[in-house]
């Protein structure tokens, strides 16, 4: 750019205005060291799930010497101004767990025309055919499996505690429109069917949001209007979500003997709810690895930059059973 006959390369100008006319705007196109700089791009940078993930990411900061350039990115013109951002910072590339899918093809030629490495993790990347990009790599989770691993748990609880399945009902905390969360929550029911549930007594509860407000209030009316079921079963894409569920049981007086949640993610919000002195309906937590989702793939994309060893296309990772009895030694092992 020529203003005034002063020149500004494209790296200082977008370095200039992510700084908001800050003196710090770089100018030039070359590197001012040679030290890795990987940016870590996450949908919902408040939820626990991902603050983990960020911490492990900076763990691998730490032990591998790189700068870790942490960016929440809610919708897609802040993910395509991240991607700009960290282009001005000298990023040589970056993880990203996308706000909606079907930025895959948008977010890839940003990527590229940035000369950024890209690895998506979470929520896989999709193109315009609804299909994933599969020269993007990915780090994630069965979402089918792990549902289905929510859903057995479920059901062996509700055989232990001498429920029949014929007056049981389950809620499915549902938000659809996310591929990972439909797959999950599907997969938790596919699993309380092969137990004896019965098919009308599967109940959807569609989500705005999958915090835990979203879980309550998606529940609430469904709980309310079929209270002559007095035992359910609470399945959601993630902790929030079922306890939120879980929540809106206890208003209509359904406590910890009537309520079989079981979550998916073992974040913060199971452990607090499995730190209480008294049980609660929140049953079981099937626990993923932020250590995986953060550490693992700020590492991959630090070989790839420095060694020029490409990730994987697919990495699937799994998921391990944890409720009140095995939650501190899980939680301490995955910290270690």
């Amino acid at each position: 750019m020529d203003s005034g006959g002063i020149v500004i390369s494209r790296r200082g100008f977008l370095a200039g205005s992510a700084a908001l006319g800050a003196a710090t705007a770089l100018a030039g196109c070359t590197r001012p060291s040679g030290r890795i700089r990987i940016g870590f791009l996450v949908k919902q940078p408040e939820e626990q799930w991902f603050q983990d993930e960020w911490r492990f990411a900076g763990m691998a900061a730490r032990d591998k010497g790189f700068e870790l350039i942490r960016i929440g990115a809610e919708d897609g013109d802040r993910v395509l101004a991240a991607i700009d951002n960290l282009y001005a910072q000298y990023a040589q590339g970056f993880v990203i767990c996308t706000p909606d899918p079907k930025l895959g093809t948008a977010v890839r030629l940003r990527a590229q025309a940035n000369g950024l490495k890209l690895l998506s993790v979470d929520d896989r990347l999709i193109g315009p055919d609804g299909q994933p990009i599969d020269s993007i790599p990915y780090v994630g989770i069965s979402a089918a499996a792990i549902g289905e691993m929510a859903g057995r748990e479920a059901m062996a609880e509700a055989r232990r505690r001498g429920w029949n399945p014929a007056e049981t009902g389950v809620l499915r905390l549902a938000f659809d429109s996310l591929d990972t969360g439909r797959e999950r929550t599907e997969g938790g029911v596919r699993a309380a069917l092969q137990g004896g549930i019965l098919p009308a007594h599967i109940y959807s509860a569609p989500q705005r949001t999958t915090d835990t407000e979203g879980g309550f209030t998606a529940a609430d009316p469904v709980l309310t209007q079929r209270q002559a079921i007095r035992r359910w079963i609470i399945l959601g894409m993630n902790d929030e979500s079922v306890l939120g569920g879980v929540r809106a049981a206890e208003g209509l007086g359904l406590g910890q003997d009537a309520v079989i949640g079981v979550g998916i993610g073992g974040s913060g919000t199971a452990e607090a709810e499995f730190s209480k002195p008294q049980p609660t309906g929140f049953h079981a937590s099937v626990l993923l690895s932020p250590r995986r989702h953060g550490y693992d793939t700020s590492v991959m994309m630090y070989d790839w930059i420095t060694r020029n060893v490409p990730p994987p296309l697919v990495t699937y990772t799994t998921g391990t059973l944890m409720d009140r009895a095995n939650f501190r030694g899980l939680l301490r092992a995955e910290a270690a």
